[in-house]
């Protein structure tokens, strides 16, 4: 339940947020807003209130919104099925249609979404950063480069299994523990690791780690073996090694930008991986990799089961904050991809008219778009089945 609750509530800003981008700025421009809507429109609306001319609707597809101004459909979303009487503007009210005002009122209301969310994430991120001590550490896949921040590459050990009557069991480490240090050191590489084992081969040593399963800490003196059976080394362990990025904002201005260069480095960094997980799908011929990389609602609400299964409860927050600071650039991000049915697709096409001077055919876009919602939601159930069977199957 928690879960859900917590699921929900990080969906719930995200999208309010953003349609509150596309309502304000309408609002404030003097274009009527006929409806802010939460939730996608597939069905009836579960309730309605209208309050002065704008009405605002909860549908029971709570993971998406949209802001429907006048003269146009929504900013945000765009319907299924939009009908000529849809279409019609009254001479009344043309003034306040969104149709009828300048390209740059057009730009703003419908960028204003994707600059909120932009503006949510920094907000996220500078408090992330702020609890964190401006220092945070990453998954590092290859030899990425963190830009505007001082980036230092570990390897964490991760002991996969412990033999039996071994140094390592003796003194109750088990399987898939982190190694945290030796006498005090931390351990940077396996190489570091391994040479400060062999040189003290029958020396009584000081290990630290951590449980991973919950959160604990131990430490304890333990002595290599000289001379081990075969096979199972002077610990008595088997390890591997995950690479990992320790970010620290400690310059001044560093700091200071924090919360704007570091979810942009996650995107670019994402990008990254994205265009990693391609190639390999090109070079193999399937798509699978390309499909375990991505998510919808159900892995989000799978990543937020696990995030919530932290024992620190300090960690859970930070991890709590990360995950929603990622969705809403994430978000912000893709809505601005030139795809109908989109916020990106709505700007693509104000471009094509500020290029040929010449308004687009409303029910064309209005169509276009609508097709785009479709073409998006379809993708939405499919990669939703694809989370259900990896968690399931």
């Amino acid at each position: 339940m928690l879960t859900g609750l917590i699921f929900l509530l990080i969906l719930s800003v995200l999208v309010l947020i953003h349609e509150a981008g596309h309502f304000f700025v309408a609002k404030k421009l003097g274009i009527r807003v006929e409806e802010f809507g939460f939730g996608l429109p597939l069905t009836k609306a579960l309730f309605s209130v209208k309050k002065g001319e704008t009405t605002y609707s909860f549908y029971p597809a709570l993971i998406g919104g949209f802001v429907k101004v006048y003269g146009e459909d929504e900013a945000g979303a765009g319907r299924i099925k939009i009908s000529n009487k849809q279409q019609a503007i009254s001479k009344k009210d043309e003034k306040r249609a969104f149709f009828s005002r300048p390209l740059w009122q057009r730009f703003s209301v419908i960028f204003a979404g994707v600059l909120m969310n932009t503006f949510l994430a920094v907000v996220i991120y500078y408090v992330f950063l702020g609890i964190s001590g401006f220092r945070t550490e990453l998954p590092l896949l290859g030899d990425h480069q963190f830009f505007a921040v001082n980036q230092e590459n570990k390897a964490d050990i991760i002991f996969r299994q412990v033999v039996a009557g071994s140094p390592a069991a003796d003194a109750g480490i088990t399987p898939f523990s982190k190694l945290i240090s030796v006498n005090g050191q931390e351990i940077l590489s396996v190489d570091q690791f391994t040479e400060l084992i062999d040189s003290n081969k029958g020396s009584e040593l000081t290990i630290a780690w951590q449980n991973t399963e919950t959160g604990r800490e131990f430490s304890q003196e333990l002595t290599p073996r000289i001379d081990p059976p075969e096979g199972e080394g002077a610990l008595g362990v088997v390890f591997f090694p995950i690479s990992t990025a320790v970010l620290d904002y400690t310059d001044p201005v560093d700091k200071v930008f924090s919360g704007f260069t570091h979810p942009a480095n996650l995107m670019v960094y994402n990008f990254k991986i994205i265009g990693q997980l391609i190639d390999i799908s090109v070079k193999e011929g399937t798509a699978e990799p390309i499909s375990q990389g991505v998510s919808g609602p159900i892995g989000i609400y799978s990543v937020v089961g696990e995030v919530l299964s932290i024992p620190d409860m300090k960690e859970r927050v930070l991890q709590v904050l990360n995950l929603a600071g990622l969705l809403s650039i994430s978000l912000a991000f893709f809505n601005v991809l030139p795809i109908p049915g989109l916020d990106g697709g709505r700007l693509f096409f104000l471009g094509v008219e500020a290029v040929t001077r010449k308004k687009l055919n409303p029910k064309f876009e209005a169509y276009a778009n609508a097709i785009g919602m479709a073409v998006l939601i379809a993708l939405i159930v499919v990669v939703t089945f694809k989370d259900i069977f990896q968690l399931f199957g």
